[in-house]
């Protein structure tokens, strides 16, 4: 009779219950999401994301144009939609998984770089990093929102791990591998191409595992590596060369993100010039519209990319000082306090950008030389910064640098504390002196005051469409007091007045964004609807006639000229309108019922 031999002992080890612990909270953030009126993407990036996946869902993979907006995540939105059912729930928990894994990581990475200063140190440092993270509440937002950032920047720190937790470059194979999955991830955020310098660099400086013919090995990884970028990315540049016959290599609104972070009125962050709206989706359809006028004739989204990346060089080459006093800004407002949405009360209370960064920089400066493995991720942030000095800086933009200055700002506070206790005055001072520096650098006071306005604007616009008129009223009041001749601010008011049912406050502020933005298309289509409700035919059809010369493709517009012709009486003239909508949304119910009441006369 044989005896069994016991299992093994499952030992936990910190970087489980790290994961465990960064699950909970983020979990915990969905929860309190899904209860709240914030669940459903209603405006904004996450409605373009969302309305990209229900359309492909639907079976429109492709509009055989070029992509004007990067394709990777909506189409993952819609496979998940089509494994799980509708909804953002599934997506948002698989984001809380991926960040608990980047929280694993940035522990591994910590014991990777700091380890050389004793490992119980290095072990200290990464779980107090990893907590940073679990808390820092910008990254508690964006893991449970219907965006690519959770996906993006666990790649991000994956490959980072990799490169600095190993001590020899990675193989052939590998190469090949990493450069795959920089490309797939390349086709919902463009920027971690950045990263490729630095896998060069990890081919080239790190030790070969073989030392025989190193060099044709470097040679084939490096090879391998660029092959498995262009495989990662060829879905876009596929599809834009074969099916669009656009020579576009990613999508096409590159020129218009360049011409928003390359303009007179530029000012590091996402100032959207005149003539452009707020939103991804309208800002988009703005951008091709607009170059479509310009040229006069429709054009390819490689040609709308074009005419913008044009109007950003000839500013460039035109006002070669006042860019390059555009790129300090830039520099300056990636590490300037940029604060998010709180009043939703749906994350947990945490740190903030402004926090952590300060307490980095010293412990990057002086690790670049005392900790050599810690350059790597040094390099990292470097580059990813790089890759949005061309454009702007936003929160989610810069967000995955924060696992980064977590790292460094637990290694700064846990060697000040080492050094206190072994009476080492002398790197006690220069780290103090070093903090006191970032802490001016980074909570100077910005003066512009539509950066002010930033944030209340966007709190009252997502209080007005979760019908929050309170919150509503007072956000947009704070925005206007600071920047009152913003057409979107004007905007927003007119609808909320419109929402209160105070119909001239509404007119006032919508004939305010017009001596704006005359081609306002918000602005025009909600004139025409309070002159429609109030059987001013005429004054109704002159708005949505203007609206819809403006963007022809608005199936409302047509819809609501529709009825408006219908009041006139002008039945022929209301079922061509109607036929445009249709013809633009068959499947609109409302569509539909009109065009009947039109065809047989009822009124």
């Amino acid at each position: 009779m044989t005896s069994r031999k016991p299992l093994t002992a499952f030992h936990l080890r910190p970087a489980h219950y790290i994961f465990a612990g960064v699950l909970l909270i983020r979990v915990v953030v969905l929860a309190r999401l899904t209860a709240s009126p914030y669940l459903l993407p209603t405006r904004g990036d996450m409605h373009f994301y969302d309305d990209w996946a229900q359309r492909i869902l639907s079976g429109q993979l492709t509009n055989h144009l070029a992509f004007y907006g990067l394709p990777g995540y909506p189409f993952l939105l819609a496979a998940l939609y089509k494994i799980a059912g509708y909804g953002p729930f599934v997506p948002a928990f698989l984001q809380a998984l991926l960040e608990a894994g980047t929280a694993t990581l940035v522990y591994k990475v910590s014991i990777g770089i700091f380890s050389g200063t004793g490992l119980r140190r290095a072990q200290i440092v990464g779980v107090l990093a990893a907590l940073g993270w679990g808390f820092f509440v910008p990254a508690q937002t964006y893991a449970v929102v219907l965006m690519p950032t959770a996906w993006f920047i666990f790649i991000f720190w994956l490959i980072l791990w990799r490169i600095v937790s190993w001590k020899n470059a990675p193989t052939k194979w590998e190469a090949l591998i990493l450069g795959l999955l920089v490309g797939v991830a390349a086709t919902a955020i463009a920027t971690i191409l950045f990263l490729l310098p630095l896998l060069v660099s990890a081919i080239l400086i790190k030790p070969a595992i073989s030392t025989h013919s190193q060099f044709r090995s470097r040679i084939s990884a490096l090879v391998l590596l660029f092959l498995g970028a262009a495989a990662g990315t060829s879905p876009c540049w596929v599809h834009n060369c074969l099916i669009a016959r656009d020579p576009v290599f990613l999508s096409a609104h590159s020129g218009i993100n360049f011409w928003i972070g390359n303009n007179p009125s530029a000012n590091g962050y996402p100032r959207f010039p005149p003539g452009l709206r707020a939103g991804q989706a309208a800002m988009l359809q703005d951008s091709i519209d607009a170059a479509e006028s310009a040229a006069g004739h429709p054009l390819k989204r490689g040609e709308v990319s074009r005419y913008w990346s044009a109007r950003a060089r000839d500013y460039i080459e035109r006002h070669p000082v006042a860019w390059l006093r555009l790129l300090a800004l830039k520099l300056r407002a990636f590490w300037s306090i940029i604060t998010i949405l709180r009043e939703q009360k749906v994350t947990l209370p945490g740190i903030y950008f402004g926090l952590v960064a300060a307490f980095a920089l010293p412990a990057m400066v002086l690790g670049w030389k005392a900790v050599p493995a810690s350059r790597w991720v040094t390099s990292a942030i470097a580059l990813q910064m790089l890759a949005l000095l061309p454009v702007f800086t936003t929160e989610r933009y810069r967000l995955p640098v924060v696992p980064g200055l977590l790292t460094f700002a637990a290694f700064g506070l846990v060697m000040f504390f080492h050094n206190l206790v072994a009476g080492k005055y002398r790197p006690m001072l220069s780290y103090g002196t070093l903090l006191a520096v970032s802490t001016v650098f980074i909570s100077w006071p910005q003066r512009n005051p539509s950066l002010w306005a930033l944030d209340a604007y966007n709190s009252g616009w997502q209080a007005l469409e979760s019908n929050n008129l309170a919150l509503a009223e007072k956000k947009l009041s704070v925005a206007y007091a600071y920047v009152p001749d913003n057409s979107e601010t004007l905007f927003a008011l007119g609808n909320l007045r419109l929402t209160q049912q105070k119909t001239d406050d509404a007119l006032a502020f919508y004939s305010a964004v017009l001596s704006i933005d005359p081609k306002h298309k918000g602005a025009l289509n909600n004139l025409g609807v309070i002159a429609l409700d109030a059987r001013d035919y005429a004054n109704a059809e002159s708005w949505f006639r203007s609206a819809a010369q403006i963007d022809p493709a608005n199936a409302k517009t047509h819809f609501l000229l529709a009825k408006t012709l219908l009041g006139k009486g002008n039945r022929e003239a209301a079922q061509t309108e109607i036929d445009a909508a249709l013809r633009l949304k068959p499947d609109q119910p409302e569509f539909r019922t009109l065009s009947e009441q039109i065809r047989v006369g009822s009124p």
